[in-house]
């Protein structure tokens, strides 16, 4: 509930937090006063209070005689004022109702301090002053000794509650009138955070989608600037880093397309001289015999190897293009099989008419690489199934063999890649699979690696369909 209620937007957040802190500040500000105020008006006015009372007391015990009779009790009540309770011994002299807030232990604090005594109450939800204090006897030499005269005054403070409460009400308005201007100087202060903050975000989006060259000026000298520097060094350091990278990959591109366009003359003579040898290999003793196919082996090895190095030296370099025509992909599948003598090994299910406006060479590359690959890594039987949807057309290549671990997924289509790393002689180039990933991509379609059900290898080859093809 309080990440719903709190707001998720930076601006927003800034503003809420510095609106919260300039209003909370006024506020404190202001009660604060309101408190020191309301406490030095309530103590005016208690001390205000006493003093008329001392001083109204003061002025009419010089003319009482002691011991005190009614009549003169009731003449210091007439002179202390309304609301006032005298007493001497059994003699009492009340005047108002009031007086019976007087409390059991304002009396006893009277009598055992000796002194002017003063408590606030609230009663009947009003606030009452309560004053006592006992009368002195002055003596001509100046000792006061305690008459037994108590007087006792209850002053209604309504009129101070109700102007504490207008300070209350002042602060509140105060606090309220803040509010406009802290939010008119939030969103200034948020702006000002808030520019560079966007910029910087500016910055790393065009970084992210391959601007380079995107900087932001620092502005100022706060964090946000060193973070505006920090960022613009860490983009001078990926480019620098990026511009190093595609150096060496050019240059290694490079390489690999001159050493195989340069093995190509020497491969072609060497291919020759391969093909007069196979003819007399016949002929020679067991130990020459062996050693000429081994020669004839490794030859056309490194042939292939050669033609798929030129061949991913081509689609590194942009320079593969398609030679489209219709095909009937069934037939094209089976083709692919019989020129390569795998036909008997692999089975096809295929329906007839399936037509499709792809290269045909790179077709066959493809259906080739992938049941080569099954033939080679499974275990029969090997099967080709080919559907079409109005959107795409399907080749599937299954194996019954123990299928591809895990740990190898990821990495079948990567180059020179090999899930055993003890087979490094093996007949491939290792570079098949990712030959037949960039043919199918070069149609605009996908070539994905998994497991069936039953254990065995699945690759499944889509290549979409012509809006003429449906």
């Amino acid at each position: 509930m309080t990440g719903r209620l709190w707001p998720r937007g930076l601006r927003a957040r800034l503003v809420v937090a510095f609106v919260l802190v300039t209003v909370l500040g006024a506020a404190a500000a202001a009660w604060s006063s309101a408190g020191s105020a309301s406490t030095a008006l309530v103590t005016s006015t208690q001390q205000r209070l006493t003093e008329g009372i001392a001083g109204q007391i003061g002025a009419i015990t010089p003319q009482l005689r002691y011991p005190p009779d009614q009549g003169a009790l009731d003449r210091l009540r007439a002179a202390v004022g309304a609301d006032t309770l005298v007493t001497y011994r059994n003699l009492r002299s009340a005047d108002g109702a009031d007086t019976a807030l007087v409390t059991d232990a304002l009396r006893t604090a009277v009598r055992t301090r000796n002194r002017l005594v003063t408590e606030r109450i609230t009663a009947d939800g009003r606030p009452w002053l309560l004053v006592g204090t006992p009368v002195a006897i002055t003596a001509p030499n100046g000792a006061r000794t305690p008459s037994g005269i108590e007087v006792y005054a209850v002053r209604d403070l309504s009129g101070v509650e109700r102007q504490i409460d207008g300070l209350a009400r002042s602060a509140a308005g105060t606090a309220a009138l803040m509010l406009p201007p802290a939010v008119l100087l939030a969103l200034l202060a948020a702006g000002s955070v808030l520019r560079p903050v966007r910029e910087l975000r500016d910055t790393a989006r065009r970084l992210a989608a391959g601007d380079l060259d995107a900087r932001s000026p620092p502005q100022g000298a706060d964090e946000l600037a060193e973070l505006t520097a920090t960022i613009n060094e860490m983009a001078e350091s990926v480019q620098a880093s990026m511009a190093a990278m595609r150096r060496m990959q050019n240059d290694a591109r490079r390489f690999a397309a001159d050493v195989s366009h340069e093995l190509r003359t020497p491969l072609s003579t060497l291919t020759a001289v391969v093909e007069v040898l196979a003819t007399t290999a016949d002929g020679m003793e067991a130990d020459a015999r062996e050693s000429a196919q081994m020669a004839i082996t490794e030859t056309h090895r490194l042939v292939r190897l050669v033609e798929d190095l030129m061949e991913v030296s081509r689609f590194d370099a942009g320079t593969a293009r398609l030679r489209v025509e219709e095909v009937d992909v069934a037939r094209a599948v089976r083709d692919c099989l019989r020129a390569r003598g795998r036909l008997d090994r692999v089975g096809v299910v295929a329906p007839d008419g399936i037509l499709l406006r792809v290269d045909r060479r790179r077709l066959d590359v493809i259906v080739a690489n992938l049941a080569e690959n099954a033939l080679r890594h499974g275990e029969p039987p090997v099967s080709v199934y080919v559907s079409a949807s109005r959107e795409q057309v399907r080749i599937e290549v299954t194996d019954n063999g123990p299928g591809l671990p895990e740990q190898v997924l990821p990495h079948v289509f990567d180059r020179f890649y090999k899930a055993d790393a003890a087979r490094t002689r093996t007949p491939g180039s290792g570079l098949g699979l990712a030959i037949a990933l960039e043919n199918a991509r070069l149609h605009g379609g996908d070539l994905t690696a998994g497991n069936t059900d039953g254990g065995g290898a699945r690759f499944v080859l889509r290549l979409p369909r012509r809006r003429e093809e449906r």
